[in-house]
């Protein structure tokens, strides 16, 4: 992150947040999903925080990953190898999504599900806990170069969902996942976000724009909007490219 960048005072505190490990919220925007998820540096997680999203969150604890990383990783998109499934079980031919399938978008971003092989059934809090921090290690370690197998650090199926950026993220796609790397990018940190969506537990749905906005000034926590990361990110790009000019 470069000290001179003009960012809004908002963009500024969602950076410091994610550089120091704190939680954040993003909200995507009215046109999209029109949901708020809690977002936090996948290093950085702790059994709490884990607690923490499924209490107050109740949406699916996942991790994004930049695209650079899942290739170099061999993660691909769920869909790609159910699609390839097709003709030995017949039903996915009618069930994998399909362009049109979403309302919000033209793909989805989940890759597989993992445990680390140092969890035990992979689903409480400190198993899931262990399972993100070493997601965000073995993506730093790629990354920086270096060979690694993932299948050695990791098994699947498991209980943490990976989602897999779009390649050109906000260029191409403004879901959370983008959304929580494009601030990964900015802040310097590795690429590897957790997000989670909040609930109301009074109704079921998607907790609103004003509720989540509310518990964000509650904790003293940084609330986004979609458009907002969109921007920075936008002047981000610019100010690189010209950083590599000079």
């Amino acid at each position: 992150m470069s000290s001179n960048e003009n960012y809004s005072d908002n963009i500024n505190k969602a950076l410091k947040a994610a550089q120091n490990g704190e939680m954040f919220f993003i909200f995507d925007s009215d046109s999209r999903e029109g949901e708020t998820d809690f977002v936090i540096a996948a290093g950085a997680v702790t059994p709490d925080d884990v607690r923490w999203m499924r209490r107050d969150g109740g949406g699916l604890i996942c991790v994004a990953l930049d695209g650079e990383s899942s290739e170099k990783l061999g993660l691909p998109f769920i869909s790609d190898i159910l699609r390839d499934e097709v003709e030995n079980y017949p039903a996915l031919g009618t069930t994998v999504e399909r362009g049109g399938d979403l309302a919000y978008d033209s793909r989805s971003s989940f890759s597989i599900w993992v445990n680390h092989r140092r969890t035990r059934t992979g689903i409480p809090d400190n198993d899931r806990a262990l399972t993100i921090n070493e997601l965000s290690n073995i993506t730093e370690q790629v990354l920086d170069g270096k060979e690694v197998d993932f299948g050695s650090e990791f098994r699947t199926p498991g209980h943490v969902a990976l989602l897999r950026a779009a390649d050109r993220l906000v260029h191409e796609r403004r879901g959370q996942t983008e959304l929580s790397i494009a601030i990964a990018k900015m802040a310097g940190v590795t690429p590897a976000m957790v997000v989670c969506e909040m609930l109301d537990d009074s109704n079921g749905k998607a907790l609103s724009r004003e509720d989540a906005m509310e518990y964000a000034k509650l904790h003293d926590l940084v609330f986004l909007e979609g458009q907002e990361i969109v921007d920075a990110y936008e002047q981000w790009e610019s100010s690189q490219a010209s950083h590599q000019k000079e």
